[in-house]
């Protein structure tokens, strides 16, 4: 342990806390975590105290204070970064939100957009970021007492009318189990339902036989954690039409 010294540093209080996620991305040092359900101070010696993740927190759980703690370790924080961003990068590592790219966003259908050229004539029923299932928050708020579609990442390629016919009104995580890991999808998605209280899941898949690998997470997940909750399967076509819609648990 590095010497200690009397100096601001954030302060994380856990009762406030829901385990969003969104102050994670804001830290660049990554000295914030989403662990067991809350946001946690992985090591004094990472935090530097400017508080840039203050602004990110919706329920006021973040505060800067003055305290005797470890003193900020730049070097320490350039090595702990370089042993945690290539492993996220790889899709099976601890720290997904490095990445700003993957900040936590939850929003609101904002309806029909209005252009210099008019309305549109489709529009986004995405109510949320990020959707791949590697980078996804297990605890996100936008999975509580939800519908979750969980889709083939082909799927929205194929079917034209994904946003309108498969979309609306859901939580969507989206992954390939033929360039992943399924046994780490099963155990992502496990955390997911067990903390999110799912209404459904619909698992939407290509024909290809490579695709039930999505489904066969999805069960796995479930029988993980003893839950029942309805499944509906939706298959869909190489050419875009949707060959069945069952429910399958």
């Amino acid at each position: 342990m590095g010497s200690s010294t009397k100096r601001n540093i954030i302060k994380i209080d856990e009762d406030k806390c829901t385990g969003c996620g969104l102050c994670v991305p804001s830290c660049a040092e990554g000295a914030i975590q989403i662990i067991d359900g809350k946001a946690r101070l992985v090591s004094e010696k990472f935090c530097d105290g400017l508080g840039a993740c203050l602004g990110e927190c919706p329920e006021g759980a973040l505060q800067v204070i003055e305290r005797e703690a470890e003193e900020f370790d730049e070097e320490a924080v350039k090595a702990y970064l370089g042993a945690t961003q290539p492993a996220a990068h790889a899709g099976h590592g601890g720290a997904p939100h490095a990445c700003p790219s993957a900040r936590m966003m939850h929003f609101k259908d904002e309806g029909t957009r209005q252009t210099s050229a008019g309305t549109e004539p489709g529009r986004s029923r995405l109510t949320q970021w990020p959707v791949q299932l590697m980078l996804v928050p297990a605890e996100a708020p936008y999975f509580r007492n939800a519908d979750i579609l969980v889709a083939a990442d082909c799927v929205p390629f194929a079917l034209a009318g994904f946003h309108e016919q498969l979309l609306k009104d859901k939580a969507v995580v989206v992954g390939c189990p033929k360039l992943d890991d399924v046994g780490f999808y099963a155990k992502k998605l496990a955390q997911i339902f067990s903390s999110s209280g799912a209404r459904s899941i619909t698992v939407a898949t290509m024909e290809v036989p490579c695709c039930s690998g999505m489904l066969q997470a999805v069960y796995e997940a479930l029988d993980m954690i003893d839950q029942s909750i309805p499944v509906y399967t939706v298959t869909v076509g190489i050419r875009g039409q949707i060959l069945s819609e069952v429910r399958s648990r």
